[in-house]
């Protein structure tokens, strides 16, 4: 993961560089002392290599270094106020998608060629097809307007987190229902269920007990990097809902070349990501008594 990092930042921090104009440029120009002190500030005086090697020094100290729009906030502040948002909102986006995903799959398959089938994976396609924006408009109308169940937006309630969650998770849970079904026509096909059923064992068993878990794998395989784009939030949905995650942060940094918050964020998905896959290798011995770790 280290060498992982390295690479992302040194690649992050050159592109970044190289997009033209600078942090501080605005429409109404500065005295050019002023933008000199600025630059001086924030090390942008010196040279290229210079400022690489200073910011991967503060790095690799844990240091990210202070935001350069926001004014008087460090990106460790801002990651420390945004990533428990993010989080809330990405994990119950995740037990949306991974439960209704299951539920889904796991329903089409045994039900394969009937009526329900078809219907189940007609949905799960409107789901992919669907964008989240779409998706939020039609919960909004639904869920907000027509049966006033939730708030249109805000923060703070388990109630205004509900909606959001489950238009972030939706596209995720369509993706699920399909992988699902495939893996699981896959293991019912196989010897030991067969052997299973023959045993006499009933069908709730067979699919809950035996064929399960064999299905989970390519599930897991799909959710190791989809959690961390579900664990760090929407920036359509938190847009739409007004939530104040880290997604919104992300795009205007790219947008204002904010660099120490970009960078900032950029390694903090990364681990995220690499985390996430680590956790999957790790839950395949779990899963599959024929994987072992080495």
């Amino acid at each position: 993961m280290a060498v992982t990092l390295l690479v992302v930042y040194t690649v992050s921090f050159f592109l970044m560089r190289s997009v033209p104009g600078g942090p501080f440029d605005r429409e109404r120009v500065l005295e050019p002392e002023i933008m000199q002190n600025i630059k001086k500030r924030y090390n942008l005086d010196k040279p290229l290599y210079q400022q690489y090697l200073l910011e991967l020094g503060k790095v690799v100290q844990g240091d990210l270094g202070y935001s350069y729009k926001i004014n008087d906030y460090t990106v460790n502040e801002v990651i420390r106020e945004g990533l428990p948002i993010s989080v809330a909102l990405g994990s119950l986006a995740l037990v949306f998608a991974t439960t209704l995903g299951l539920i889904a799959g796991v329903t089409s398959a045994v039900l394969r060629g009937t009526w329900s089938d078809a219907l189940l994976m007609l949905i799960a396609t409107l789901g992919i097809a669907l964008p989240n924006f779409v998706i939020a408009g039609i919960c909004i109308i639904l869920f907000v307007f027509l049966i006033p169940i939730f708030p249109a937006a805000g923060w703070g309630d388990f109630n205004q987190l509900v909606l959001p969650a489950f238009c972030l998770g939706a596209p995720y849970a369509a993706y699920v229902a399909r992988i699902a079904r495939t893996s699981m026509l896959d293991v019912l096909s196989q010897d030991h269920i067969r052997t299973a059923k023959a045993k006499g064992l009933g069908p709730s068993r067979v699919i809950l007990v035996h064929a399960l878990r064999g299905a989970l794998l390519p599930v897991v395989s799909f959710l190791g990097p989809a959690v961390a784009g579900i664990l760090t939030g929407s920036l359509v949905v938190e847009q739409i809902f007004a939530i104040p995650g880290l997604g919104s942060h992300f795009v205007q940094a790219a947008l204002q070349k904010d660099y120490t918050l970009a960078m900032g964020l950029v390694l903090l998905y990364t681990v995220l990501l690499y985390m996430m896959n680590w956790f999957v290798d790790l839950s395949y011995a779990l899963l599959d008594p024929r994987v072992e770790l080495g």
